[in-house]
């Protein structure tokens, strides 16, 4: 269900208090991946899209469903697979024998939250297919373009690229998605808690027997990204974000850093973390919380880095501590 201009406003605290109740729905089904439900509100406030990635079985495709179940908009689930076509994702003109003319058919892209499941698994051509509609919200077939609802967040997983039968995504492609979450392999606790729930009879097919129910709507959501386009941002914190971009682009370990629009997608993500924690403005704490989803994957490293087992996340770590913090 999408938003429209008659639904009523809620005020910015009811809206945070919603969203709040999202993060304990979604507890009831998956346990111990707080900061990827976390990463997913964010991408939402500030109507960009996410990356989840990790091994099979870590509950990427359940945590998607999961925050689907528990708000009140409308989801949608594509499986990508080597066949599948651009027109499969986006719609297609289709010819109507009784009006003698095409018309256009929405694909599934035509929703509020889509789930992107395993995404790595179909060609670069698809893949590229969801490019304009992350980047400009709508899709364009024969000239004509069709306007996608609102909020729109493709929620997208994909496996490891290690793994056999997978399309990296290209750098263009990833630098789309606000964050990207790596999900780990739970914690020995957090595991447990898991078996435990399906030896209770847990069915994560059925996520309306978890007691899962939708508690924010379209409404909440955006009254949500409009609080955080008036969280205050002191002009210190704006230059710590400058200062952490610009120490990625003269590190030793990096080909590539943090571009501008990298830089003003972490003060996005900042300025929705300080709201989702109650606060008016930002501070750098709330920097260094979303600085790795939101800038990992728009980092390379150089060659030599890579052979002495260097990673994107250790450089952005040693970046965090070497870059003066404001006072």
């Amino acid at each position: 269900m999408t938003d429209t201009p008659t639904t009523p406003t809620p005020p910015a605290g009811d809206a945070r208090a919603a969203l709040v109740r999202v993060r304990e729905e979604v507890a009831k089904a998956v346990v111990g991946q707080d900061a990827a439900v976390a990463g997913m509100l964010v991408a939402l406030l500030c109507r960009g899209h996410i990356l989840l990635e990790g091994v099979p079985g870590v509950a990427k495709t359940l945590l998607v469903r999961s925050l689907a179940a528990s708000l009140d908009v409308g989801t949608k689930r594509v499986q990508f697979t080597p066949d599948l076509m651009p027109g499969d994702l986006t719609g297609s003109l289709v010819y109507d024998a009784k009006e003698s003319d095409f018309s256009f058919r929405p694909g599934p892209v035509f929703t509020n939250l889509l789930l992107a499941d395993e995404i790595n698994r179909t060609p670069p051509k698809t893949q590229s297919a969801l490019l304009e509609a992350m980047e400009e919200r709508q899709v364009s077939v024969d000239g004509t373009a069709h306007g996608l609802p609102s909020p729109f967040l493709v929620a997208a997983t994909q496996n490891p690229v290690e793994y056999e039968g997978t399309y990296p995504l290209p750098e263009a492609q990833l630098d789309r998605f606000l964050l990207k979450v790596v999900l780990p392999v739970p914690e020995r606790d957090d595991e447990v808690s898991v078996l435990r729930r399906h030896a209770a009879g847990f069915d994560p097919r059925d996520l309306a027997a978890a007691g899962i129910r939708p508690v924010a709507s379209a409404a909440d959501v955006e009254a949500g990204a409009a609080a955080v386009r008036e969280v205050q941002v002191s002009d210190e914190v704006i230059g710590y974000v400058v200062d952490l971009a610009r120490a990625t682009r003269v590190s030793p370990s990096l080909a590539l850093g943090v571009s501008p629009r990298g830089a003003t997608a972490l003060l996005a993500t900042s300025r929705a973390w300080a709201w989702l924690s109650g606060r008016g403005y930002v501070t750098p704490d709330d920097v260094k919380a979303l600085a790795v989803a939101t800038l990992a994957h728009r980092l390379m490293l150089r060659p030599e880095a890579e052979l002495e087992g260097t990673s994107v996340t250790s450089v952005l770590h040693s970046v965090l501590a070497s870059v003066p913090v404001p006072r």
